[in-house]
């Protein structure tokens, strides 16, 4: 009620002439400092001091006085009407400098993973060529293994993907790591786990350099003008669709995004009977969510679209994803995505990043997975329940707060936290601290 009072005795005060009652002026002001006075005195609770509820009363007085002195509504109506667009722009300019802000944070890595990335880099071009390898396991071969891939360019994301698989695996040794990473920062991530081995898992780290099948311009070809969010922009994101080339002996492989934490064991995935479909997901829509749907993604104006897909078919979540790669090839999937690649880019049917082009690939190819299988929004939801979290097999740090930012939500940071060694001397080194 005072907080109403103020706005109205302000509203009065900016509506008054300076040719007006100069005595009603210096009793709104009075009025005014008294209120806010009490407010800044007041603890919030249900009591209300005496003097509080005299000053209220004088003040509902002088705003009878300002009334019958400014009787004209309308004038009145158009005054407060003024000065709530002015707030509201003001309230504008703040969440603007606010998101401004935001994404600066989002787009720039902390100090200490700078420093890290550098002190690595150098210490492995130190390194005797002979010492710039894992030992040798014939590892692709092996179909008996677990095969896990992990396209990141961000070293400690990495490691905890990796430290997090191992621990919550039941069966470790029969664990082979694939790491992509780009070539400025193939030397760091290399010289990390040569220092950090996933015993008893064994590891490989590779360049995109490292792939010459690629197309010629394939690191370069998702930049987009005034896009800097490296989502939307990183060619690691697109390797996803060039799965069986990059394991070319391999019928499955499970790929994590840099963004998760295994929190139970996952060889089950392999058992699963994908029942002819490519890919194992879980579903991000229930019933009446309509921002769930294909066409939040794809702009189902164009007939391209239309005719083939269903505006309101579920999008499925990537981020954790079992493929079966001879089904993939079976079906020519890594055609598909060079065709609708293609169409985007003519076109711009779809909102930046890897995300739309996927659902457009994978479509009718999907096995829906028990939600359980991988929990999202660490990075963007602030409500996710304790029950939802511990019973989750992996969960998911989408969204803009990365669990190694600043702006991460700070009640899912221990759950990312758990898998670094903050002693290791490197951490220590670049002041990298939980």
């Amino acid at each position: 009620m005072m907080q109403d009072q103020l706005i109205m005795a302000k509203a009065y005060l900016h509506f008054a002439s300076p040719q007006g009652s100069a005595h009603l002026v210096r009793e709104l002001k009075l009025r005014i400092k008294e209120i806010e006075r009490a407010i800044s005195h007041s603890s919030g609770g249900s009591h209300i001091p005496g003097s509080a509820l005299q000053k209220m009363k004088a003040m509902e007085q002088t705003l009878s006085k300002a009334q019958r002195t400014y009787p004209r509504c309308s004038q009145m109506t158009s005054k407060l009407r003024a000065m709530t667009h002015n707030s509201e722009e003001l309230v504008r300019a703040h969440q603007s400098e606010s998101s401004f802000l935001e994404q600066v944070a989002v787009r720039t890595l902390p100090k200490g993973h700078h420093c890290l990335a550098m002190r690595l880099t150098t210490e492995y071009f130190s390194l005797d060529p002979k010492e710039r390898e894992f030992p040798k396991r014939d590892s692709r071969q092996l179909d008996g293994y677990y095969h896990y891939a992990i396209f990141s360019d961000n070293v400690l994301a990495s490691a905890v993907v990796v430290n997090s698989t191992i621990t919550a695996s039941k069966d470790p040794g029969r664990i082979m790591l694939h790491i992509v990473t780009d070539a400025l920062n193939y030397p760091a991530m290399m010289m990390w786990f040569l220092t950090n081995p996933p015993t008893p898992a064994a590891i490989e780290v590779e360049s995109l350099d490292d792939f010459k099948w690629l197309p010629g311009d394939f690191s370069s070809r998702f930049k987009l003008k005034g896009v800097r969010d490296p989502r939307y922009t990183s060619a690691l994101n697109h390797l996803r669709f060039y799965l069986p080339e990059v394991f070319p002996s391999l019928s499955k492989v499970l790929l994590l995004d840099h963004d998760v934490v295994v929190q139970k064991d996952l060889s089950e995935l392999w058992g699963i009977d994908m029942k002819g479909k490519v890919i194992g997901a879980v579903e991000t829509c229930t019933s009446g969510e309509g921002y769930h749907r294909l066409d939040s993604l794809v702009d189902f104006s164009n007939p391209t679209i239309v005719n083939k897909f269903d505006a309101k078919a579920c999008i499925f979540a990537f981020g954790m994803n079992i493929f079966d790669l001879n089904e993939w090839r079976k079906q020519g999937l890594t055609a598909t995505y060079h065709k609708w690649f293609q169409v985007g880019k003519r076109l711009r049917l779809w909102k930046a990043g890897s995300q739309p082009l996927g659902q457009l690939v994978f479509y009718n190819q999907t096995l829906p997975l028990n939600r359980r299988w991988h929990v999202l929004g660490l990075g963007h939801d602030f409500s996710i329940g304790r029950d939802e979290l511990e019973s989750a097999y992996v969960i998911h740090y989408s969204g803009k707060f990365k669990p190694w930012l600043e702006i991460s939500i700070p009640k899912y940071r221990d759950n990312w936290n758990r898998h670094l060694n903050y002693d290791n001397a490197y951490l220590q080194q670049c002041n990298i601290h939980g």
